[in-house]
């Protein structure tokens, strides 16, 4: 059946996702950011994973404003959209993300260790690169956060040669409440249109910030925090020492045991 106003109709459909998250998903939203916090405070790293459209919560969690240092994101240029055809477009972003062996050789470049977390995204929580990225982190004993639809694990077998589908790897699988279709639309086509993953997967993920902020700020640990300029009381050298905390959390890792903590409170005591 045609849906008529269908920009009313998505809007409200985008609302009835975000309400079922909310009554259904919010209890392993807080477990799983509890985890993010202890790793955040320990001096670990949360690590975000995403190929394809599911890149696009990676990319908006850090760093943006309102975000914080202690995130890591993970981004392959390969299985991210940058062309329709050809080079970066979907035929080859889409057989990549397939092909299983890949993304353990793309996580050889990070030093993940058991501190850390590994949130990955992924709608259909089907495909080789989300599957072996939870995997691999599980494998080396890291925390594994998922957010998936689980209405499309249930309803699809496993096309991955361990059996698994990425909401069976996770300790704290999130479930996005999408549809397996992803779209949400009826225009009176075979095809219904305008995708909900992304705006839940968004909303997912900010919930998951605001929670391991509310907990780290609680026990007086919150890392350096990226912040608009208009905020009243900032000063002008705030994101100047935000990029500074960045830089050394990419490329140096405390040792096991120390806190990000101190950096915070030497930041602080900068303003």
């Amino acid at each position: 059946m045609n849906d008529l106003m269908s920009a009313d109709n998505y809007l409200t459909r985008i609302i009835e996702i975000l309400r079922r998250i909310q009554s259904t998903q919010l209890e392993t939203v807080k477990a799983a950011a509890a985890k993010m916090a202890e790793s955040i405070s320990s001096g670990g790293r949360v690590y975000l994973y995403g190929s394809g459209h599911s890149v696009i919560p990676v990319m908006d969690v850090f760093p943006r404003y309102g975000a914080f240092v202690g995130f890591f994101p993970l981004y392959d240029p390969r299985l991210m959209w940058s062309n329709v055809i050809g080079p970066g477009g979907a035929r080859e972003l889409l057989w990549l993300e397939r092909q299983e062996g890949y993304a353990k050789v793309f996580l050889q470049s990070y030093p993940l260790e058991s501190r850390d977390c590994m949130v990955v995204f992924s709608h259909g929580g089907l495909n080789a690169a989300p599957v072996e990225v939870a995997l691999e982190a599980r494998n080396l004993g890291l925390t594994v956060i998922t957010v998936s639809s689980h209405e499309n694990a249930r309803l699809r077998e496993a096309t991955h040669s361990s059996g698994k589908k990425l909401s069976d790897i996770a300790h704290f699988a999130i479930d996005n409440c999408v549809p397996p279709e992803d779209a949400l639309i009826d225009v009176g086509q075979i095809e219904k249109v305008a995708a909900g993953s992304t705006v839940a997967g968004v909303a997912i993920a900010m919930s998951l910030v605001a929670e391991t902020a509310a907990l780290l700020a609680e026990k007086g640990e919150m890392p350096p925090t990226f912040v608009s300029p208009n905020v009243p009381g900032v000063d002008r050298g705030h994101l100047e020492r935000v990029y500074q905390a960045f830089t050394e959390f990419y490329y140096a890792r405390p040792p096991a045991g120390n806190s990000r903590a101190d950096a915070g409170r030497s930041e602080k005591t900068q303003t």
